[in-house]
């Protein structure tokens, strides 16, 4: 009789504990939660335009503050949230939960890091920076109602603020000896005055809505105009000449981030940060050499069946083969855009669960020529499309053996069908919906759909799946190059001739790729190392699974968590793999 009183207690007890338990661990959830709500819209605050980007536009008539002051408080405001993430206990948690508790660790610690190296004190370079971005506005905001042209208006009033508060920065990097490259930032001020030249600002007014009054489209019309010439125009030229008397004299003649203060720990962060791997520079360049020798011995082997001993008598022969010279920019977008339509029929032969936003194809304007290809994520209600923005100046030096891969890569089942899957997931953190920063994920994953457009029938034409093969060589070459210059020490005539004696790329790509790398370390080195591990994970999944594997529901778990650091994916997938056996 005791003794089963005595088991009933320990029941009860148990019972009782495990209920205060499933209870903490209930809050505990709950409070996470409101903890992620609290710092995506502390985001949306702080940076308008992200906002917008994301289809809200509560914050549409204002830009961010770009003062020291605003960057300051921003990091004060990250090491809070992480301080009460982390003082959150995630025991018992679900495995969803824990994974976006370690993804915003991840990320409020990797601005933390940046923060920390100053990194905000180089902004800008010829790649990209303030003086683009505000000048991609009239394309990136919605303008269907007048209230939404009067938000336009009340961004170009804003934008003398928005540079001088740039300058400001940049006079502190100037004080702290953390300086990009002399002669990249000589590219700026031509840029400021070409964005003037084509005055995109003036975009919105050459076609209303329907819906938008004669009476108010004349009013906005005078106020555009007048805000450009009052406000814009002075502001652009004013930032130009700071940059081309003050700034760009006292940039760095070294390439070498390694030349800056923190040296070598500067670009480790950056290698980490745009991989989320811990691979040594030297070995990420010995991987490059390797995978080199790889993608030529493919290239060659098509070369020999299109009648060629080798893969400069091939190359030699397409240089000036008629077929694969553009004869206009208009060509080069016409490639993209019939490329994208015959995949978009095949994608439910790789995926269950397709995008449903749509994608457009526009050339890179002129004042942004030293931009490569890339690709603007649209709105998640697809008002705005995705956007494939594709280089075309100087379209008689290109080539258009690489416009099929290309046009996979950034396109579908490239980047917009990532994004477009990540924008409409459901259950997820509001965080996770958008881009978190980890490159290797969505430039890994466009790397590899390069190669599903020979899985579904096309390259159809020996010299395309060429430049398929052209086209991965080109991010092998980056491993090489990036890693040359930030840790070996290579200068620049150093990676054009590397680049020249690959053949992967075009003489206008080898000149704008070796200054992107230059102004941007690291960043190249994502993509070759995503798509590596894109490629394992799918020969574990194939080998593990046999006659289980579904090539379909692969995708669809790669795709359907959002953007991951690659260890993650990696044990995501072992779990998945897992899961699939047992069904």
């Amino acid at each position: 009789m005791r003794l089963h009183r005595s088991l009933f207690l320990l029941v009860v007890t148990a019972t009782t504990v495990f209920a205060q338990d499933i209870k903490s661990v209930a809050e505990r959830v709950a409070a996470q939660n409101a903890l992620f709500e609290d710092q995506y819209e502390s985001d949306l605050r702080n940076f308008p335009e992200r906002a917008t980007a994301f289809g809200d536009y509560r914050y549409n008539d204002k830009l961010a503050d770009y003062s020291l002051q605003a960057i300051n408080q921003r990091h004060e405001t990250d090491e809070a949230f992480l301080s009460r993430l982390e003082a959150i206990s995630s025991a018992g948690f679900a495995e969803p939960d824990e994974l976006s508790r370690d993804l915003l660790i991840r990320v409020l610690r990797q601005r933390i890091a940046d923060f920390d190296l100053k990194e905000y004190e180089m902004p800008i370079s010829q790649f990209s920076g303030i003086h683009t971005g505000l000048a991609d506005l009239p394309l990136s905001v919605p303008l269907t109602s007048v209230k939404q042209y009067e938000d336009y208006l009340a961004r170009l009033h804003q934008i003398p603020r928005v540079l001088s508060q740039t300058t400001e920065v940049l006079r502190a990097g100037m004080k702290d000896n953390l300086m990009p490259v002399r002669f990249l930032l000589e590219k700026i001020p031509i840029q400021s005055l070409g964005i003037i030249d084509a005055d995109p600002f003036l975009i919105p007014t050459k076609k209303y809505p329907a819906a938008i009054s004669p009476q108010d489209q004349q009013r906005l019309t005078q106020q555009i105009t007048d805000a450009i010439n009052t406000d814009v125009i002075p502001a652009y030229k004013t930032f130009a000449n700071f940059v081309r008397t003050e700034y760009a004299p006292r940039g760095r003649i070294t390439l070498s981030i390694n030349s800056l203060p923190d040296d070598r720990k500067r670009y480790e962060n950056d290698v980490y940060a745009r991989t989320t791997t811990r691979m040594t520079p030297d070995e990420i360049h010995q991987l490059g050499l390797r995978e080199i020798d790889r993608i030529e011995a493919e290239m060659l082997a098509i070369a020999r069946k299109e009648g060629f001993a080798d893969l400069a008598s091939f190359r030699a022969s397409l240089k000036t083969n008629p077929k694969y010279i553009p004869t206009s920019s208009e060509q080069i977008l016409d490639d993209f855009r019939r490329y994208i339509a015959q995949m978009e029929p095949k994608l439910p032969q790789l995926f269950t669960v397709l995008p449903k936003s749509p994608v457009t194809v526009e050339a890179i304007p002129a004042f942004q020529a030293a931009a490569a290809t890339h690709y603007v994520t649209g709105t998640p209600d697809g008002k705005r499309p995705g956007r494939v923005v594709v280089a075309t100046s100087n379209f008689a030096d290109r080539s258009l053996i690489n416009d099929e891969a290309i046009a996979y890569h950034e396109g579908i089942p490239g980047h917009h069908m990532q994004r477009s899957i990540q924008q409409q997931l459901n259950g997820l953190p509001k965080f996770r919906l958008h881009g978190l920063g980890f490159t290797a994920y969505t430039e890994g994953w466009a790397l590899y759909a390069e190669q599903l457009g020979k899985e579904v029938g096309f390259y159809q034409d020996p010299v395309s799946d060429f430049g398929r093969l052209s086209s991965e060589l080109f991010r092998a070459v980056r491993l090489v190059v990036d890693t040359g210059i930030h840790s070996k020490g290579w200068t620049r005539e150093q990676v054009v001739a590397f680049f020249r004696k690959s053949g992967a790329v075009d003489e206008p790509s080898i000149q704008s790729e070796t200054d992107r790398y230059i102004a941007t370390p690291a960043q190249a080195l994502s993509y070759k190392l995503g798509q590596l591990k894109f490629r394992e994970l799918r020969d574990r999944a194939q080998k593990e699974l046999g006659p289980k594997f579904d090539i379909r529901t692969f995708h669809d778990e790669m795709l359907n968590g959002g953007e991951l650091p690659l260890d993650v994916l990696d044990a995501r997938t072992d779990k998945w793999i897992a899961q699939q056996r047992s069904n």
